[in-house]
């Protein structure tokens, strides 16, 4: 039988419609459901919409509509924005839906028959922004400011149920004690762990001050706390309008760091309290971290926030207008923004997205990496080659495409999917390096034979390639195997289409040439994309010129009164660089988990550095003339994360690098005493 997988998405609140955080997270489960497809394993990907409590009864009222034709709409607009985006959920549920109030009152009854529910009063401060209770401590003072919504609590006092919450805190810390990858990445663990350990109080569960909700059994006046409502939907999508219940326990919730306590604390005390055994709490809940939008914290009060559908959109007809009457030029757009969303920003941390960074990516990642590599191959032949023996050069790079297949699949059996793509790219590169050693246009006028292997070689590696990206970007994959003369992947349960190793292609087959996936982009098509999605500055006014976008600065003329400005005094250094430039560097803290010399490479060590991913990241550094290899095992280094890989060849692929200082001549790691692994230096 083959092996599930289940991954959910948060449900989404309807106070929005689709945005580029809810984007980032659902296009990482689809991301995930198509690789375990890949991998032969059953596989159901679940997203949503979350559809009750106060701020939704209070934006249906300001609109003078009832709540559930509120919910209707925008729920139908989060329905169709996912296929959009090359998202193909299994299931999208409504806690609305009379499926979800059904399975949710026989929850609420279970964890009520347990004697972990009883009726009291509530009095205390309430964000209806985040549906969520707060004491001061956890607020800005003074005015008990929401740290997330900039607005004050609300004062609430109220008859409600409870949920003995404080019975849970000691077989929380035991649970998570003995299962530390229950929340990723490391450091969203220890902020659970503290969380816990300051000590539980008992979570009002029940509201009476309004009425979209769902009702308590035998209570209706009461209506349920939004939160135990929604969490519900993870296991209630599972059991109608078909029996789905095999693929609990959910094997990850992706969710936002921001909702992580809801996740991390009170649905596993939820479960437990239902009497729901530890091996039927979820496999883990991965928190990722905040988007910004070019340096920018998005809201609608900024005017800042982005639809990806529409950055898509306007990619494709970017793309469409550089190679007019081509097939399939329209429909890139899509597989750029989940490439970028997925490689640009590390998993788990937060992270930015722009249009320039995203131009930039197309142009060399895409254009010049992928679709180069196949524009190189594809002129030299119109069927498969015959390949005859293997020399050095294909062994190396059937090597090189071995350990990244092998790495590839390890970060995505991690949930590291930025991880995943980085090991990609390194066989990109690979790939690349061996048509200009292997030479094939010299090869064409002296040695047929061994163009035929040259090529048969490229071709079988184009072929892996296009599996491994599948999962990013489906619709580049199938156009690169269309070109190849493959038929599109077929997923079958029990049957693992991962190449470990490279595929072989029998001579003779067809080839389909095409136009390129990636066409260059016109500068002025550049520049109008960059301009259309621009974001405003924060303290620009609509309508008016940004008078702070060039500054020039001029000193006052002492003759006319005014004090004559001084130049700033010079400084040593390297020349300036723009603070959203040095923002983009992801920072963390790891820990030296091994490190080795290199053999025949004096200069140089291989490390394994735990920096919160899941599984540690490779980094090769030129420090071997400073320390011995175990002199570091332990160490608390801080590491640049999202540099591009490095390769320094034989197989020795550098994923970050460590920050180092010269010291009387020597060169020092720079450590810090205390840290979990993964935690961002800022």
């Amino acid at each position: 039988m083959a092996s599930r997988f289940y991954v959910t998405t948060p449900i989404y609140y309807i106070n929005d419609v689709p945005h580029l955080g809810t984007a980032y997270t659902t296009i990482a489960a689809d991301v995930l459901c198509r690789y375990h497809r890949l991998r032969g394993h059953e596989s159901r990907m679940l997203t949503g919409t979350d559809e009750h409590g106060l701020k939704i009864q209070r934006a249906a009222e300001a609109r003078g509509v009832a709540p559930g034709a509120h919910a209707d709409e925008i729920a139908a607009v989060f329905r169709a924005t996912w296929p959009k985006l090359g998202c193909a959920p299994d299931d999208f549920i409504r806690t609305s839906e009379p499926r979800h109030k059904k399975a949710v009152q026989e929850l609420w009854s279970r964890i009520k028959a347990r004697g972990d529910i009883y009726l009291g009063h509530y009095e205390g401060l309430y964000c209806v922004g985040c549906e969520a209770y707060y004491t001061e401590k956890d607020l800005e003072q003074p005015g008990n400011v929401c740290p997330l919504h900039k607005k004050p609590a609300e004062s609430v006092k109220e008859e409600s149920y409870f949920f003995r919450l404080s019975r849970y805190g000691d077989a929380l810390l035991d649970y998570y004690k003995r299962n530390p990858t229950f929340v990723q990445p490391a450091s969203r663990l220890n902020e659970v762990v503290s969380f816990v350990r300051e000590g539980l109080q008992d979570l009002s569960v029940s509201r009476t001050t309004f009425e979209w909700g769902i009702p308590v059994p035998d209570d209706p006046k009461h209506v349920m706390y939004v939160w135990f409502d929604a969490l519900a939907n993870y296991m209630t999508a599972l059991r109608e309008p078909e029996d789905n219940t095999r693929f609990w326990p959910a094997d990850v919730h992706l969710v936002g760091k921001d909702i992580l306590r809801f996740h991390a604390v009170y649905w596993p005390a939820f479960l437990l309290s239902a009497g729901y055994g530890e091996a039927e709490l979820p496999r883990q809940v991965f928190a990722h971290g905040f988007l910004t939008y070019s340096g920018q914290k998005m809201s609608k009060t900024l005017r800042n926030t982005i639809s990806p559908v529409e950055v898509a959109s306007a990619l494709s007809e970017a793309a469409a207008a550089a190679l007019p009457g081509s097939p399939g030029a329209a429909d890139v757009g899509v597989d750029v923004v989940r490439y970028c969303l997925m490689r640009a920003i590390s998993f788990g941390q937060d992270g930015d997205f722009s249009l320039q960074d995203v131009l930039s990516r197309y142009g060399s990642e895409l254009g010049n990496a992928l679709g180069n590599l196949l524009n190189r191959v594809l002129p030299f032949a119109e069927e498969v080659p015959a390949k005859g023996a293997s020399g050095p050069l294909e062994e190396e790079l059937a090597g090189a495409h071995r350990q990244a297949a092998a790495a590839a699949a390890t970060a995505f059996d991690a949930n590291q999917p930025t991880r995943a793509l980085d090991a990609i790219w390194t066989v990109i590169a690979a790939a690349n390096l061996y048509i200009d050693k292997a030479a094939p246009w010299v090869a064409k006028k002296t040695d047929p034979a061994r163009l035929g292997t040259i090529i048969a070689t490229l071709i079988e590696q184009l072929e892996a390639i296009s599996v491994m990206i599948s999962p990013v970007m489906p619709v580049v994959a199938g156009r690169m195997r269309e070109q190849l003369g493959l038929p599109p992947i077929a997923f079958e349960e029990g049957s693992d289409r991962w190449p470990m190793a490279l595929p072989s292609r029998a001579p003779g087959e067809k080839l389909r040439r095409g136009s390129p996936i990636f066409p260059r982009l016109e500068k002025e098509k550049e520049a109008e994309l960059l301009a259309r999605f621009a974001p405003p500055r924060p303290d620009a006014e609509p309508g008016k010129a940004d008078a702070k976008a060039a500054p020039e600065a001029k000193a006052a003329p002492a003759a006319s009164g005014g004090a004559e400005v001084a130049a700033p005094p010079a400084r040593q250094g390297k020349s300036p660089v723009a603070f959203d430039d040095f923002a983009r560097l992801d920072l963390r803290i790891g820990v030296v988990t091994s490190a080795e010399r290199v053999k025949k490479k004096d200069r140089l060590l291989d490390l394994r550095v735990d920096t919160g991913d899941g599984a540690p990241r490779r980094i090769i550094s030129g420090i071997a003339a400073s320390y011995a290899p175990e002199e570091l095992v332990g160490k608390r280094v801080v590491v640049i994360c999202n540099l591009p890989p490095r390769d320094f060849g034989k197989g020795l692929v550098s994923e970050g690098m460590l920050l180092t200082a010269e010291v009387e001549g020597r060169v020092r790691t720079i450590t810090i005493e205390d840290a979990a692994p993964g935690t961002p230096v800022l």
